[in-house]
């Protein structure tokens, strides 16, 4: 069985049902693409954990339970009496796309790996074979809490494990797109599979097109499954797998997220990155069809077999 940690920030999500009343749930880019994968594969094969720093707080209890009834583990998670998880608000458009409202300022992950119990986290990531983490990791992280999971990642890729980013650039969440730039580069000296956005890329590093995202990881050695929302996906032999069925979304909240769960899964069954990109594309194109990040237990995705939600160990 291998060993997963999925490094981030969980948040209290609320997305609106109607004009008035909104829904309470828990979710975050690097946590969503973590509990995607415990849907997708066995606990005999994959444990799961995820390494956030949360509160002692009720809200961060009911997190804590929840990832627990998704197979998550939160073994690896600071906790810290005086801070509160984040919150963000979502807002969605008719056609699906979707605004974002945080309120984290004061959120615990913004702590993560900057005192003892951080210490431990890092240390600990040597124990796991696959690391997944994203440039929102990176971009609540002060600046020495940064420099310390680089280092950590560093002696993880040395010791064979499997380092996968995903650069989900937001700007709102760093000072410049230069700031953005210089905090990430470093990192991508760790990485062995990337899964990063199109748009995302366009907007950090100025590609003009698919192709050039790829070229520039490949050119360090990197795995690379490009992501172009509604469009086919570009992988690294230049080959593109195109979207199964067009859709129209209700909400596109994690898709990106979900792709990223069901690609890594499959690779991580031995599965061809074709195979895997077209996974991913299937699980992707059922979340927009469902409010929020995270789409009820009980769907069933055709052609999907193995997803499925799990109880597993909360340790």
């Amino acid at each position: 069985m291998q060993r997963l940690a999925a490094i981030g920030e969980c948040m209290v999500e609320l997305r609106h049902r109607d004009a008035g009343v909104m829904e309470l749930g828990f979710a975050g880019d690097s946590f969503n693409t973590a509990l995607y994968l415990a849907r997708c594969t066995p606990p005999s094969r994959l444990a799961i954990d995820y390494v956030t720093a949360l509160g002692t707080d009720p809200y961060s209890a009911a997190m804590r339970e929840f990832w627990h009834s998704e197979g998550i583990g939160s073994a690896a998670v600071a906790h810290l009496p005086d801070r509160l998880p984040g919150l963000y608000l979502i807002r969605t458009d008719e056609d699906g796309e979707r605004q974002f409202f945080y309120y984290r300022s004061a959120a615990a992950a913004r702590e993560l790996f900057r005192n003892d119990a951080g210490d431990r986290l890092l240390a600990a990531l040597a124990d796991y074979d696959v690391l997944y983490f994203t440039a929102i990791t990176l971009s609540i992280l002060a600046p020495e809490a940064r420099e310390r999971l680089h280092v950590a990642l560093g002696a993880a890729r040395r010791a064979g494990r499997l380092v996968i980013f995903d650069s989900n650039y937001r700007p709102a969440g760093w000072a410049s797109p230069e700031a953005a730039r210089a905090a990430i580069a470093p990192f991508l000296d760790q990485v062995s599979l990337a899964l990063p956005t199109f748009e995302d890329e366009r907007a950090l590093w100025g590609d003009a097109t698919p192709a050039e995202t790829v070229a520039r990881y490949r050119s360090r050695g990197i795995e690379v499954a490009v992501k172009c929302g509604g469009e086919a996906c570009l992988l690294g032999d230049g080959g593109a797998v195109p979207v199964p069925a067009r859709l129209a979304p209700v909400d596109t909240t994690a898709a990106g997220d979900a792709f990223n769960a069901a690609y890594i899964a499959a690779r991580l069954d031995g599965r061809s990155p074709v195979e895997a990109a077209y996974s991913g594309h299937i699980l992707a194109g059922t979340v927009i069809q469902h409010r929020g990040a995270i789409m009820p237990r009980d769907i069933v995705i055709p052609g999907f077999p193995a997803y499925r939600p799990r109880q597993a160990n909360p340790g």
